[in-house]
């Protein structure tokens, strides 16, 4: 086949895939590569990165050899390059999926010399066979995609990537180009030591994606506002990323229940399905893919406008390599992340009996991800700065797209502040965690603190009339103002800069911003149980009018305000404003049951309100709830009128009894009586039983668990309080 060497990289672009020119430092990666010189490059999703290894490939001598670590993606790409080519034989791949006789022909086109690029997954290349065959070929360059995997510091460490340099050098003495989307300073050394290029030519592109708009949301009624900005984005392709496999089927469900051509996809379902949905979704089929990250390597559509994801991702990277799947081409792209410190709790569950090291390093990348999601400054500086950039956040290109600069906090003069906690890295001589100092500033005697007798130490509790949560939040904005810097080696141990020892000798104003409050997200994302009113209502005059109106009836009734509605259901009315008993049962928490006993008064406040105040209501969208095809509540329902223990009713369902009684919370919260008086009586006595439900009866000021388990000094279970609070709340409130 004829190579393109003569022509040069302009004239072979134009002849292979039509573009008239380069984008970026395309050409002079490139020209590096047909150099033969080590290249090193790191540009962000969407950058063109594939198009500075298959056009050197095309123009020069051999084969290139390229080690991808997904089959779906080397099909994908080999496809491509075929499309572009007279023969099918350009591009072929090796690995786990083809069978004998198709490796047999894959080997024999690139022993004729057809063959420009072969793909290898890094296992396929530990067989001895395959080193075998080829060291006898003339193989042009090798090119390492996502070279990330290599380091145990990137979002997607993969062990057989780090013994690809042996392997390179028994195939022979060949020029490399390592390429990766995501990497931190850390990552970039890690990679060039372990690949043996510490003097490759490095290109590294901007980080900086300026039609992306960040957004973190608190994690409340999070399935309502995925359907509804959905619904609101009729028609626009999107992605949606959930943790787990079983919220990906849920909430693809959900989405097409709500009439939105949505599909599922993640590692469990069969390959045909997966590329079938693949297929469907970038031919346009369907709109929304739900996904675990299992998906989106390589999917190179161009006109993705939304990426959400359900739950935070498990390092900057991840989120910044997701995200960075919207609005390739340009156009709009909204990045919107639920946020919720349990979740990141779950994910440090998963780590547990892990090594150590792998521990520590998987604890530090969800530092991160926290201190991203609760910052209250330029998201877009936050994340440029976490890549190793500079960004202007005034002037910058996309300064302003983000929802800390389009709702900025209050800001305050910190010039002390800072100067303070400068001075407390510098005395406690770099040996601890942003987080220990926060605490330490805080004046709080954590067993860590005492442990290294600190809260002797004379600045101990210096900054004790702000809690650690503000300290926390003032060290990420000195971090990334250069005045601290985190230790990587140290797992995130804090030093100070020679910037940060100048301020404190000569300290100037420092403008601290106000950080998010991220405490008010529900326990459970699908039912609204046990959660903290939040003033999440669009309308807080309303919103405190229903609250007085909720007063009135409970002292008329003789019960609790939140046996009535709870905080979340009154904060919904006070956004969708419903006046009819058909929309009242769509607020959450809110069922037939509930609507019928006390929906009255409160439709007829709020219709008056919305009269009176001319309120233009948002009566476009009304969520609608999956109904469990296997009738599970009507299954429940029953099987409680039966007396079956719960325990049965749970593993009848294949659910934990945890499941069962979250499941059991809802249908009372919507307003179903349920009697389960006959499984309480086994495991609690009757003065036990009196005791709780006085409790909520005539002392508690909300429905709240944590508060009960502090009011008995844990004399009763969690599970044990929750069982009396549906007792309670199925005999008073319904």
């Amino acid at each position: 086949m004829e190579t393109l060497s003569k022509i040069g990289p302009k004239a072979a672009l134009q002849k292979y895939f039509g573009f008239d020119g380069f984008k970026g430092e395309q050409e002079a990666i490139i020209q590096s590569v047909l150099d033969g010189k080590d290249t090193f490059v790191i540009m962000p999703t969407g950058g063109g990165k594939s198009m500075c290894y298959q056009l050197p490939a095309l123009m020069s001598e051999g084969t290139a050899l390229v080690v991808s670590p997904l089959i779906a993606l080397m099909k994908n790409q080999v496809d491509a390059i075929r499309s572009v080519s007279e023969h099918d034989g350009v591009a072929h791949f090796l690995n786990s999926s083809l069978n004998k006789g198709e490796i047999t022909r894959v080997k024999q086109e690139v022993m004729d010399g057809t063959t420009k690029m072969l793909y290898v997954a890094p296992e396929s290349l530990t067989k001895e066979e395959n080193i075998e065959f080829l060291s006898k070929i003339t193989i042009s360059f090798v090119a390492i995609d996502e070279a990330h995997c290599i380091s145990e510091w990137g979002h997607d460490f993969r062990p057989e990537y780090r013994r690809l340099r042996p392997i390179i050098e028994n195939i022979g003495n060949v020029p490399i180009i390592a390429l990766t989307a995501t990497a931190t300073p850390k990552v970039q050394v890690d990679i060039q030591k372990n690949l043996g290029m510490t003097d490759a030519n490095v290109f590294k592109a901007s980080f900086n994606r300026e039609n992306l708009f960040y957004e973190v949301r608190p994690k409340k009624n999070v399935v309502k506002e995925i359907v509804t900005f959905v619904k609101q984005n009729e028609g626009k392709s999107g992605i949606v990323y959930c943790l787990s496999r079983k919220k990906v089927e849920q909430l693809a469900e959900t989405l097409q229940v709500n009439g939105v051509k949505a599909l599922p996809y993640h590692a469990g379902m069969d390959a045909n399905t997966r590329a079938k949905h693949q297929d469907m979704f970038l031919m346009e089929d369907v709109d929304v893919i739900v996904a675990t990250i299992a998906f989106g390597m390589g999917i190179d559509k161009p006109d993705v406008r939304f990426v959400i994801h359900h739950d935070i991702p498990k390092s900057l990277e991840s989120y910044y390599q997701e995200t960075g799947r919207a609005g390739r081409d340009g156009g709009e792209g909204h990045c919107i992340a639920f946020y919720s410190y349990k979740d990141i709790e779950k994910l440090e569950k998963f780590m547990h009996g892990k090594p150590v090291a792998e521990q520590e390093v998987g604890h530090q990348l969800l530092q991160e991800v926290v201190a991203y999601a609760e910052t209250s400054m330029n998201r877009r500086k936050f994340l440029l700065h976490y890549f190793g950039e500079e960004f202007d956040e005034v002037n910058g290109p996309g300064a302003h797209m983000c929802d800390n600069t389009k709702y900025p906090k209050k800001q305050f003069e910190g010039k002390n502040e800072v100067q303070l906690l400068l001075k407390v890295v510098k005395s406690l001589k770099s040996k601890h965690k942003y987080k220990y100092i926060a605490e330490y500033l805080a004046g709080n005697k954590t067993n860590e603190i005492v442990t290294y007798k600190h809260d002797q130490h004379e600045l101990f509790g210096a900054g004790k009339e702000k809690d650690a949560n503000f300290w926390s939040a003032a060290l990420r904005q000195a971090i990334v103002a250069g005045f601290l810097r985190k230790e990587i080696e140290s797992y995130g141990c804090l030093f100070i800069t020679e910037r940060g020892l100048e301020y404190i000798e000569n300290p100037t104003s420092f403008m601290l911003i106000e950080e998010n409050d991220f405490s008010d997200t529900d326990d459970n994302n699908d039912i609204i149980v046990n959660t903290k009113g939040g003033g999440r209502a669009s309308d807080t005059t309303l919103f405190n009018m229903l609250k007085d109106l909720r007063k009135k009836i409970s002292k008329d009734k003789g019960v609790p305000p939140f046996v009535i509605f709870q905080d979340p259901s009154l904060e919904d009315m006070a956004t969708q404003y419903p006046i009819t008993p058909e929309e009242m049962q769509n607020i959450v928490g809110v069922g037939q049951g509930k609507a019928i006993r006390y929906g009255k008064p409160f439709l007829e406040l709020i219709s008056k309100y919305v009269t009176e105040n001319e309120i233009d209501r948002p009566q476009d969208i009304t969520v609608k709830s999956l109904v469990n095809k296997s009738g599970s509540k009507v299954n429940i329902i029953m099987n409680i009128d039966k007396k079956m223990p719960l325990e049965d009713i749970a593993k009848a369902q294949s659910k934990e009894l945890e499941e069962l009684i979250t499941e059991i919370e809802g249908i009372v919260a919507s307003g179903t009586k349920i009697d389960i008086k006959y499984y309480l009586d086994e495991v609690l006595d009757g003065d036990a039983q009196e005791e709780i439900f006085d409790y909520f009866m005539e002392d508690a000021e909300s429905d709240s668990i944590d508060d009960a388990y502090e009011e008995f000094d844990g004399d009763y279970s969690e599970e044990e309080l929750r069982l009396m609070r549906i007792k309670f709340m199925s005999e008073v409130a319904n």
